[in-house]
């Protein structure tokens, strides 16, 4: 799948395609439904199939540290929207300057004269432009004056529920890893290069592999029972615990996932591992002493052993 980074670089040979809009965060069971309708379209008009997302998402310049987390990081996206078939990933720059446009403009000059699209599909509660003053009923306009295919993607539902990100961020919160599993079509977890922390795990007994997360917002905090593997290693996971979030009694200062792996004593700086929640044990929360989280460390580790049925 090619990656366009920014309007800036989109070239001529990128005129021509059948293309869908939106932020796509998590690439739930909702979004696939929507990406594999584009793909077969696409393929039908004989188009590359283009999907274009903002970076920033819009929320994240407008309401910033308020901004709903994020389900996915860039590169999770990427992957997922490349095994569903998609052509291109155009990735536009989100900003004030931007969302200034008007919805003319972003109708004629990035949609039409350098997108040249044939076929268009998005939500009916689209906005666009300044003040959101674009809408479905807008691009339906458009369509006739320029002669593009439009089409409104429907909600998927499963089980009668609406799939939809904001639904996915509450099963989250709520430490529903199986609903969240369902909604998603896959295992929600975190993804990264193990990288040097303060080393206070292994000062404390407890080896970590850290994990930064590279989002605006978690949607996750707390500790918790995980399994973890080394990436394109699935066959051999790992059970353990992770804590996600400040690390208050270090004071800390980034976002980490910091996962204690039993019975696993390997060097796995640089690699890229994953680590999937499947229990939460407790909230994060700050200790006054070293010794204190570490009694606390050691009855985390105890339940997340019973959970797994592993002994003491």
């Amino acid at each position: 799948m090619e990656l366009i980074r920014g309007i800036r670089n989109i070239k001529a040979r990128h005129y021509g395609c059948a293309l869908s809009i939106g932020n796509f965060d998590g690439v739930h069971q909702g979004h696939q439904q929507v990406i594999k309708r584009l793909v077969e379209q696409a393929r039908q008009r004989a188009l590359p199939a283009v999907v274009m997302i903002f970076e920033p998402q819009p929320l994240e310049v407008f309401a910033k540290d308020k901004a709903p987390a994020r389900i996915s990081r860039f590169r999770d996206k990427y992957q997922q929207l490349k095994s569903l078939g998609v052509d291109r990933l155009l990735v536009v720059r989100f900003s004030h300057e931007f969302a200034q446009q008007s919805a003319d403009y972003f109708v004629r000059q990035l949609l039409v004269e350098l997108l040249g699209i044939k076929y268009l599909a998005v939500g009916d509660d689209f906005h666009f432009g300044k003040g959101r003053e674009g809408n479905f009923a807008s691009l339906q306009a458009a369509k006739k004056q320029y002669g593009f295919e439009l089409t409104a993607t429907d909600s998927f539902c499963l089980n009668q529920q609406r799939v939809s990100s904001t639904i996915l961020r509450q099963h989250l919160a709520d430490a529903d890893f199986s609903s969240v599993a369902q909604l998603l079509g896959r295992k929600f977890s975190f993804n990264g290069k193990v990288i040097h922390g303060q080393k206070l795990g292994r000062q404390l007994g407890f080896a970590t592999a850290n994990l930064k997360v590279a989002r605006h917002v978690c949607p996750l905090h707390g500790v918790f029972a995980v399994k973890a593997y080394v990436q394109h290693q699935p066959e051999h996971r790992f059970s353990g615990i992770a804590n996600i979030g400040w690390r208050p009694t270090a004071a800390g200062k980034d976002l980490l996932v910091e996962a204690h792996l039993f019975e696993f004593d390997a060097n796995l700086y640089g690699q890229r591992l994953v680590v999937e929640p499947q229990l939460k044990i407790r909230d994060e929360q700050k200790f006054d002493s070293l010794d204190a989280l570490k009694a606390q460390v050691n009855l985390d580790i105890k339940r997340a052993k019973a959970y797994y049925g592993l002994a003491e």
